[in-house]
């Protein structure tokens, strides 16, 4: 029997990569790693969100969070170029 290395973030919990095997299980470190940074940016995020946006809620706080961090080169981009945020991935 061969033995198989898998990797996973810690934030994201072994049970979570289990259950979602095809987003949250990487064949390499440095893909886990760079997930488990996105989720560390999301974390940042989120408290940042929820402390300045008043009333928002934590749920959507998260969501809006991670999607920032999913999409950060995206906004690194449309922070210098904003029309870049609409644009379709074909233009």
């Amino acid at each position: 029997m061969a033995v198989k290395a898998i990797y996973y973030s810690e934030r994201d919990g072994l049970a979570m990569a289990l259950k979602n095997p095809d987003t949250k299980i990487f064949a390499s470190k440095s893909e886990a790693d760079a997930r488990d940074k996105q989720l560390e940016l999301a974390e940042e995020l989120r408290e940042f969100l929820v402390t300045r946006v008043e009333g928002l809620q934590e749920d959507l706080a998260d969501r809006v969070a991670m999607t920032i961090a999913e999409h950060k080169d995206l906004f690194s981009k449309g922070l210098k170029k904003p029309a870049l945020l609409n644009q379709t991935e074909s233009a």
